[in-house]
């Protein structure tokens, strides 16, 4: 007697690791109503998947990218001419050959990962898009054509005045210097403002945008978005699908140490965020303070530290440097007081959730902008303006004896997570609602 195959559902993913968790933990989702996932990954992402669990590893495909296997990392115009030339051939020919997938219902595709739009179109497979961030970065992004009716900026996405701008009215403040396409050379700015158009060429008839936060994240109603932030954060049950291995020695340290005393330092998955200079103040800013700490800093990075750092600090116990982090459990731990951080999305979330005070670093993209919810609409951390001995010490402690900022954290706290998520306005019925659709149609 043969078995009805589950109806399967494509998850694609831009490949970093901010944007895979929160989309493994929608896949997770997925699979609790009953659908079969599977997750698209280029293979040098692919190889990299630190995980021991073969029920997660079958949900993963490895699709050729053209990457030298030497690269380490990427960056990402090498990401970027992967996806647009090479990925997109070998994911039609993964859909025309592989047999075992049975029915696919529905792709998530991230939006910049946009490119899968197009393929799923070819095959008339239903599509939404994925925002692994805040719904005021997808605003913001979204806010390009207005921004070049009104002459904010030039065709090619260069601010024509300095200055604070909003966008919308209900948003805060935003540097024209912190637009998320503006990092790197001129060209380089060039080469991302040209993503960003094509993404927004790509998603502009998606159905529904599924977007990793919560409803009163802003006042802004939006049609088409479904907020799911609810589902997308970690959760104990599911694995990560990390592209380095975790350092869990830090979490017995932790157990030492004091209630809200450790500061715990990270800047993400980037390989060097902050440069030598920078590295060097902020260790010698850390060794100062009257604080134990945790700083999450590559081995290959180690070389810039001031001499004599590492031993000075593992003789006398007060901090740890760590590779990579299990984040979640760090910033879950009753003895961590701060989270010194570029405000990455997902870094942010985890600190909400973990009801943890922020000391703002932002160095790129929407980080500038997810620092200005944090500083001035939620008033849950402050902004660090250099890295240096007075700038760090004088912000961690003042920080640290904010009894407000506390209680704006439990407030939040009870707003974001959304208690009683498995309400009729919950992400949990929408998706449900969104999936059923989607497998009638299939």
């Amino acid at each position: 007697m043969n078995m009805k195959k589950k109806p399967i559902i494509l998850l694609v993913p831009y490949p970093a690791q901010g944007h895979v968790n929160p989309m493994q933990n929608l896949a997770s989702s997925f699979i609790a109503q009953g659908f079969e996932t599977l997750m698209i990954l280029p293979q040098h992402v692919h190889k990299k998947i630190n995980v021991d669990d073969d029920k997660i590893v079958k949900c993963v495909v490895g699709l050729e990218d053209g990457i030298e296997e030497e690269t380490t990392t990427p960056d990402f115009f090498a990401i970027e001419s992967s996806m647009e030339n090479i990925m997109p051939n070998h994911l039609e020919e993964f859909l025309q050959n592989n047999q075992r997938l049975g029915e696919v219902c529905l792709m998530v595709v991230d939006l910049l990962a946009s490119w899968a739009i197009q393929v799923a179109g070819k095959f008339g497979i239903t599509t939404v898009g994925f925002w692994p961030a805040m719904l005021a970065s997808y605003l913001l992004i979204e806010a390009i054509p207005q921004m070049l009716r009104t002459g904010l900026i030039s065709d090619t996405g260069v601010p024509q005045h300095e200055g604070k701008i909003t966008f919308l009215p209900t948003l805060p403040l935003v540097s024209t210097n912190d637009l998320p396409w503006l990092i790197g050379t001129i060209d380089a700015r060039k080469a991302r403002f040209k993503f960003w158009m094509r993404t927004l060429e790509r998603s502009k008839d998606l159905k529904w945008i599924l977007v990793n936060s919560f409803p009163s994240e802003t006042r802004v109603k939006q049609q088409n978005v479904l907020f799911i932030g609810s589902i997308c954060r970690p959760q104990e049950s599911t694995k990560t699908l990390s592209f380095w291995e975790e350092d869990l020695t830090c979490l017995k340290w932790l157990t030492n140490q004091k209630a809200n005393s450790v500061v715990y330092v990270s800047f993400g998955s980037w390989v060097n965020p902050i440069g030598e200079s920078n590295l060097k103040k902020l260790a010698l800013a850390l060794e100062a303070t009257t604080r134990p700490f945790i700083w999450v800093l590559r081995s290959t990075l180690h070389q810039w530290l001031p001499i004599g750092f590492l031993e000075r600090v593992f003789k006398q116990g007060k901090g740890m440097i760590v590779s990579w982090a299990p984040q979640s459990k760090i910033l879950e731990h009753d003895s961590v007081g701060c989270f010194i951080t570029h405000c990455g999305w997902n870094s942010t979330l985890e600190a909400l959730q973990f009801r943890k005070k922020l000391l703002c670093y932002p160095l790129a993209g929407d980080q500038f902008l997810n620092c200005a919810y944090i500083v001035e609409v939620w008033r849950v951390g402050l902004r660090l303006n250099g890295l240096g001995l007075k700038d760090v010490e004088e912000r961690v402690e003042k920080l640290m004896e904010d009894k407000e900022m506390s209680n704006r954290l439990d407030t939040l706290y009870e707003r974001f997570m959304e208690i009683h998520a498995y309400d009729d306005k919950s992400g949990h019925f929408l998706l449900k609602e969104m999936l059923k659709k989607a497998s009638n149609n299939s």
